[in-house]
């Protein structure tokens, strides 16, 4: 999914930044509240996670502008200001869930989980099914058949985006934007670097292949026939 993180301070962005990649999310970020309400409203975002203590302007203040002009997208808060009255001030300012600093990284995970699951309750796929390909989004694991692949994080990454299009043709340039965030061409092999390790661990070893190349336009993944 694409979350916004609206943090100011560098190093505790850079951490959240980091992990959420990490675990499959695109995430942007803004150190002011100024211009996390700008990206905001520029999104889409599935989910923003905000700080309360912003420079430019305030948490609580960013997220009363989004819900004035109907901007239902889940908010987060994160913030060292966790007793119970701070709580209740974000809760009734629109925001969805509060967790107070220091937070456990799973427990922000799962959070995120349960907003898209209240949001899109009968659209949030937690399971993707390509042929005996399975991936688990919540416990991250992929096997094939009964075959457990292990998957580095871009690797889990890219699979994910090609079982999200299973069936359809999955192009370099939209790769590029949604597995590596580049909106431009680095000039490099790293797509057909990553396409081999992924095909190497998915269908080497198995009888028939699910990931195809479709010289001249990029590659799909689909049930073998």
């Amino acid at each position: 999914m694409r979350i916004l993180v609206v943090e100011d301070d560098r190093e505790a962005a850079a951490y959240l930044v980091k992990g959420l990649k990490e675990h499959g999310h695109v995430v942007d970020h803004a150190g002011d509240g100024a211009v996390g309400l700008e990206m905001a409203l520029g999104g889409p975002y599935d989910v923003l996670i905000v700080d309360r203590m912003l420079p430019g302007r305030d948490g609580l203040s960013l997220v009363n502008a989004l819900r004035e002009v109907s901007d239902a997208t889940p908010v987060l808060f994160l913030s060292a200001l966790g007793d119970v009255d701070d709580r209740v001030r974000g809760l009734r300012a629109g925001g969805d869930d509060y967790l107070p600093k220091p937070y456990s990284f799973a427990e922000l995970l799962a959070r995120i989980d349960a907003l898209m699951r209240r949001r899109n309750p009968d659209q949030v796929k937690t399971r993707l099914v390509v042929g005996d390909l399975v991936m688990d989004l919540l416990s991250r694991k992929v096997k094939r058949g009964d075959t457990v692949i292990d998957l580095q994080p871009r690797e889990f990454r890219l699979l994910e985006y090609l079982m999200k299009h299973a069936g359809q043709v999955v192009t370099r340039t939209m790769l590029l934007e949604n597995v590596w965030e580049y909106h431009f061409d680095p000039q490099t092999n790293v797509i057909d670097v990553h396409i081999s390790r992924l095909r190497s661990k998915i269908d080497k070893s198995f009888p028939s292949p699910l990931l195809h190349t479709i010289r001249g336009a990029g590659y799909t993944i689909r049930a073998a026939a």
